[in-house]
């Protein structure tokens, strides 16, 4: 197949999200839609301006970490100008927890995952539902980290999960929280799912739909 369009694959940080494990398994999926695939464990491309200019979709799993303000500046900048960007769990809404033009851009912070490992449902918010990335999907049940997130009205939200009060939980009612949600940065697209502790995670049918739809559709 002729490649088009170029893709960076950004990993590494904590080890725990098993970045090369997750990221491998879209690495296929981006070659056979015609992207030219880089992988890299490097934060510095980011201050490539070249280099990020000639990318079309940043594919991010890097869980907490530092960046430079030269490497954030690098990929604010390329995304402002149309680069896609786009990854899932805390691979990208838990990275660089100190640069807030980086959590200004994803639009959403990691707050908690209550409970660790617990069974939970994503539910497709209806009035999305006819959304490229969720067309088709509706609600489903998983065992996994259920991520509280920190975010802002400049997301579209195409999924929640709710959390649900008890007598136990320190919170007094339900709280329904962002699970999947897409943004507008500049000329650039930005793709967020928060499910994706465990290459397993990403492999169940409904999850690994709508991550693939979402790096299609972030891309310039």
């Amino acid at each position: 197949m002729t490649t088009d369009r170029r893709a960076l694959v950004v990993r590494g940080g904590w080890e725990g999200h098993q970045p090369v494990e997750t990221t491998d398994r879209f690495v296929p999926f981006l070659r056979d839609n015609g992207f030219a695939v880089e992988v890299s464990d490097d934060l510095a491309d980011y201050a490539d301006a070249d280099r990020m200019a000639g990318t079309d979709l940043i594919v991010q799993c890097w869980t907490m970490g530092t960046a430079t303000d030269e490497q954030i500046a690098g990929l604010v900048t390329a995304v402002r100008a149309g680069t896609g960007f786009a990854g899932w769990h805390g691979g990208i809404v838990d990275s660089f927890r100190t640069s807030t033009p980086y959590l200004q851009m994803t639009g959403g912070q990691f707050a908690e995952h209550p409970g660790g490992f617990v069974e939970h449902e994503i539910e497709v918010v209806p009035e999305r539902a006819d959304h490229p990335i969720v067309t088709g999907l509706h609600r489903w049940s998983q065992v996994t980290e259920q991520y509280w997130m920190l975010t802002d009205a400049g997301n579209d939200v195409l999924a929640t999960t709710r959390f649900r009060a008890t007598p136990e939980t320190p919170w007094r009612q339900d709280v329904v929280s962002p699970a999947v949600w897409t943004r507008q940065w500049g000329l650039g697209r930005v793709f967020v799912s928060t499910i994706g502790h465990r290459p397993e995670d990403l492999d169940r049918r409904e999850v690994r739909t709508l991550t693939e739809r979402g790096l299609m559709w972030a891309s310039r």
